[in-house]
């Protein structure tokens, strides 16, 4: 039992309930970090905000592990894709307040998701800029992905062309862009202002079952930055293409 976690929650009280709300959470993830369990590092960091406190007091153990690891922008190593709770993903797009960008071949996965597409409508028309970039499913980069994964470069397109069309909604609300690359992806990258989740390609593995990385840019380490650029990079090749065509 998190004893610090419960008698913080009567003082300012909050019900586990309530938490959740705040966090975009099922209630009963909260009552399972009152009994002990230690939350996803974004999810320490919301709690300890909620509650006017430092992370480092909730949950003291975990604090000094992670200074005495030196991880840096490091937050949280995914084995998998298909491990990363979906309220994590939730709750990593909800907490934006100025960028969201997302590049991947298709995304469909949070195509699929409504409850996702509407957090999306929601932090966009809250004012955050959200700038999507999906595949063109015309593109041999496109192919040779199919082909690396082992499904063919038929059926990337085809998932391609229906995240676009589960997206289609999203394109008319106003300050959210979808748009197309044609770039080798290294890496899936998403965005939530200074956080991202990098979820890595590796050859002959489907995107679900490669890892994923999450990083919070800093002033001291680059890793972060450097994703970034590279999220810009593409956003810029888009443009660049459209003056030429």
């Amino acid at each position: 039992m998190n004893e610090t976690l419960r008698h913080a929650l009567i003082r300012a009280r909050l019900h586990p309930v309530d938490v959740a709300a705040r966090l975009a959470v099922d209630p009963k993830t909260v009552t399972r970090w009152i009994a002990g369990r230690t939350p996803h590092p974004r999810h320490r960091l919301a709690v300890a905000d909620l509650l006017d406190l430092d992370e480092g007091e909730l949950w003291p153990a975990d604090s000094r592990s992670r200074r005495g690891s030196n991880l840096g922008e490091i937050q949280a190593v995914y084995p998998h894709r298909w491990v990363v709770p979906a309220e994590v993903w939730r709750a990593f797009f909800q907490a934006a307040q100025h960028e969201i960008g997302i590049l991947v071949y298709s995304g469909l996965f949070l195509a699929e998701d409504a409850g996702l597409l509407r957090i999306l409508t929601q932090r966009a028309r809250a004012g955050v800029r959200v700038r999507m970039l999906l595949g063109d499913p015309e593109s041999p980069a496109v192919a040779a992905r199919g082909a690396e994964e082992g499904v063919g470069p038929d059926v990337m397109a085809a998932r391609i062309r229906n995240a676009l069309a589960l997206f289609r909604p999203l394109q008319e609300v106003e300050g959210i862009e979808v748009r197309l690359h044609r770039t080798v992806l290294y890496n899936s990258i998403y965005r939530a202002d200074d956080e991202l989740l990098i979820n890595l390609h590796a050859y002959g593995t489907r995107a679900p079952d490669a890892p994923v990385i999450y990083l919070t840019r800093s002033e001291t380490d680059s890793t972060a930055a450097t994703y970034l650029d590279s999220f810009e990079s593409v956003w810029t090749s888009t443009e660049l293409r459209a003056h030429r065509t």
